[in-house]
C-alpha cells in the first residue's frame, strides 16, 4: 500500500510523525520503504539518524533517479546504518526499514512524461517489495504532490491501494490551510480529478492528522492558572468548530499526535525506551503513534463518514 503524507505548510511534523509510522509498522512485522519526496528540503535521513544517507543522496538520491541522472535511487537499510542506538539492535519479529533518501542539492522540477513513468515504475516496484510505502511530500501544493497525483492516475497503478494523511497543526492558520489544500480551488481532490481520479474515490482516501496538539487536561499543563486554563479549553473549542466548518472535522481525522517535546525540538524517531527507560517522551506519544500506525490499513477508519 502508498501511504502519500502531504501538509500545507512547513512545520506541521509531517516528516518526523511519518518517520515514527514507518518505524512502529516496521516494529509490528512490516516491511516498510521510506520515500523522501521532500524535493526542497528532505530531513527523512536526519530523522531515522542515518548520517551516511547524506552521501547516498548526493549520487544517487529520488530526485537524481526521477530527473534520469542515476538507475536506480539510493537505498539505505535502517536498521543496519542508522547511528542510533537503540536502532542498531534490529528487534525480533521486525520487518524490514529502508529509508530512499532526497537529494540533499536537489530541488523541486516540474513533471514531464519522462520523470512521470520513473516515478510510476518506481511505486511500482516497491509496491510489489514492500507492504508499506510511505511517501512524504513537499509542503503545499507541490511539484512532487501533482507528480503522484500523476502517477497514481495512470492505468498501470490502478490496483495498487493508496491512501493520503494531511497534517496539520493545532491552529487555526493550520487547519484552514489543511482544507485549503485539501478541498481548495486548486486543492489535492481538484488537482486528481483534473488528472482522471473518481472525485468521490479520493476523497475516500484522505484523511486528516493533527499534529502538536496541547491537551489542556495533560500534566503538562497542570502548572498553568485557572484563567490560562480556561483560555486553553476555549481555543480548543473554537478549534474543533473551525475544523469541522472547514469540512475536517473529526470524522475525517485518523488521529491526533499530543504537543511532545522530543518531537518538537529533536525531531527524532521515539522508542519504548524513550518512554520506559529515560522517560523523556510521553507515554501518550507512543500510543498516540502506535494507533496511527494501525489505522493506516484498517479499513474501518477510512470508510466513508
Amino acid at each position: 500500500m502508498l501511504v502519500f503524507a502531504a501538509s500545507d505548510k512547513g512545520g506541521t511534523g509531517r516528516s518526523v510523525t511519518s518517520a515514527n509510522l514507518a518505524y512502529h509498522r516496521a516494529l509490528a512485522g512490516d516491511d516498510v520503504c521510506y520515500l523522501d519526496f521532500d524535493f526542497g528540503s528532505p530531513t527523512a535521513a536526519a530523522v531515522f539518524d542515518v548520517p551516511d544517507a547524506r552521501q547516498a543522496a548526493e549520487e544517487r538520491g529520488l530526485h537524481a533517479y526521477l530527473i534520469g541522472e542515476v538507475a536506480e535511487p539510493a537505498r539505505i537499510d535502517v536498521w543496519s546504518e542508522t547511528e542510533h542506538r537503540v536502532l542498531r539492535t534490529r528487534p525480533p519479529g521486525s520487518g524490514r526499514l529502508v529509508l530512499m533518501p532526497g537529494d540533499v542539492s536537489g530541488g523541486e522540477f516540474a513533471t514531464t512524461d519522462d520523470n512521470l513513468r520513473r516515478c510510476v515504475d518506481l511505486l511500482l516496484r516497491l509496491n510489489s517489495e514492500f507492504d508499506l510505502i510511505i511517501v512524504d511530500l513537499s509542503a503545499g501544493r507541490s511539484y512532487a504532490v501533482d507528480m503522484v497525483l500523476e502517477a497514481t492516475s495512470q492505468r498501470e497503478l490502478s490496483g495498487v491501494g493508496a491512501r493520503w494523511l494531511v497534517f496539520h497543526r493545532w491552529t487555526r492558520q493550520h487547519v484552514s490551510a489543511a482544507a485549503s489544500l485539501v478541498f481548495g480551488k486548486r486543492g489535492i481532490v481538484a488537482g486528481g480529478v483534473a488528472r482522471g481520479h473518481d472525485e468521490e474515490a479520493l476523497r475516500g482516501v484522505i484523511r486528516f492528522v493533527r499534529a502538536a496538539v496541547p491537551d489542556p487536561e495533560s500534566a503538562l499543563w497542570s502548572q498553568v492558572s485557572p484563567t490560562q486554563s480556561a483560555w486553553m479549553r476555549e481555543c480548543d473549542r473554537d478549534l474543533k468548530q473551525l475544523a469541522s466548518t472547514q469540512g475536517i472535522g473529526y470524522s475525517l481525522v485518523l488521529g491526533s499526535v499530543p504537543l511532545e517535546p522530543v518531537l518538537q525540538w529533536r525531531e527524532q524517531l521515539i522508542t519504548d525506551e524513550d518512554v520506559l527507560d529515560s522517560q523523556i517522551a510521553g507515554r501518550e506519544t507512543w500510543e498516540a503513534l502506535s494507533d496511527l500506525a494501525g489505522r493506516l490499513t484498517d479499513d474501518k477508519f477510512w470508510e466513508q463518514p
